[in-house]
């Protein structure tokens, strides 16, 4: 061929999702409503620390500190071929430590004794692969399924806007990073490859970011 006829192909721009999270108020109620839900502790977990949804369905018990209070992200779920397999996680920064705090520490011991007693109750059907988050017999919980079946209804039922699972990673931010939480510290929470993927996607919520750039130029030229 003379010439590449793909050349005169102008490629369509991907078309980033926007971006939604909860307010302080809406998170309160979210996770109020899913008290007592067999996946609250999922709920907890990815408002309290912002963890992707693959992450918190790969997590295993071995990657939990209670004592400690940590978690180790060593793994994410994704699906492969139709099939929900365990692999490596995003980036070499999305294998890390998260530091949890009481109400998340809480909510996983309480999940822990209904899995138990749930393992009891099934007996030999139970699948048990050591995951935290399974469906009632032990396997991986289908990602579709976790929006659908679950986390829709749950915003329906706490009368909150519909939004995507993957809002709660930004609530997280958003929450911590309007209270001055040095962006650093967040990168490092959300696993970001750079600080600089943090601040492309959440200057807008950091507060007084404009204010103190015009101060800052206006101080030297006074």
């Amino acid at each position: 061929m003379p010439r590449n006829a793909s050349e005169a192909i102008k490629a369509p721009r991907p078309v980033a999702q926007e971006m939604k999270f909860l307010s302080p108020d809406e998170a309160r109620k979210l996770l109020e409503t899913a008290r007592g839900n067999h996946l609250e502790a999922l709920y907890v977990l990815a408002v309290h620390t912002g963890m992707r949804q693959g992450e918190l369905l790969g997590l295993k018990w071995g990657d939990v500190d209670l004592e400690s209070g940590v978690i180790r992200i060593r793994r994410t779920l994704t699906r492969n071929k139709g099939r929900l397999v365990l692999g490596e996680p995003k980036t070499k920064c999305s294998r890390r430590t998260v530091r949890l705090t009481d109400k998340a520490v809480q909510a996983l011991r309480e999940h822990l004794e209904r899995q138990m007693e749930e393992m009891k109750r099934r007996g030999d059907l139970y699948q048990d692969q050591g995951l935290i988050f399974t469906t009632g017999v032990g396997t991986p919980v289908n990602p579709s399924h976790l929006r659908k079946r679950y986390f829709a209804p749950l915003l329906k039922k706490a009368g909150l806007p519909c939004i995507r699972f993957h809002d709660l990673r930004h609530t997280c931010a958003t929450l911590l990073l309007s209270r001055n939480m040095h962006v650093k510290y967040v990168q490092e929470l959300l696993g970001h490859a750079t600080v600089a993927i943090t601040l492309d996607t959440y200057s807008h919520v950091i507060p007084g970011m404009g204010d103190q750039t015009a101060r800052t130029m206006e101080d030297p030229l006074s």
